[in-house]
């Protein structure tokens, strides 16, 4: 079985990195995008399994990227995963938005792992 690949949006470079380190100890393929232009050059090479979006970053920012992307059939089955200190952030917001969830940064490994878990369809052990 191969390693789900993941694909972390995120302009904080700690943030991204500290992500990208905790996922790939898990045993999956990270690839990252400090912007929105990145990830969707990303995008056009390969689909991942799940994309961790940050919604706050330079343009384009999650929400247009999110807009973007509903246009492109090969990207309709992937997950997507808000990540944000957005204080307004609900899960309700998250859905509407069209995501599978949402983590509040900072963010905590044992809910990021479980979150990846559960929309990668894997069991948890």
């Amino acid at each position: 079985m191969s390693a789900k690949t993941i694909l972390i949006v995120e302009d904080n470079a700690i943030q991204r990195e500290g992500l990208a380190v905790v996922l790939q100890k898990e045993g999956y393929t990270v690839l990252v995008a400090a912007d929105g232009k990145e990830a969707s050059d990303m995008l056009r090479v390969g689909v991942p399994d799940l994309i961790l979006l940050d919604m706050m970053m330079p343009a384009p920012d999650g929400w247009h990227l999110m807009q973007l992307w509903k246009h492109y059939p090969a990207l309709a089955s992937v997950p997507v995963f808000i990540v944000t200190g957005l204080g307004i952030a609900s899960d309700e917001w998250a859905a509407s938005l069209g995501a599978r969830g949402l983590l509040r940064k900072p963010v905590e490994m044992e809910p990021l792992l479980a979150a990846v878990r559960r929309c990668l369809g894997e069991g948890q052990g």
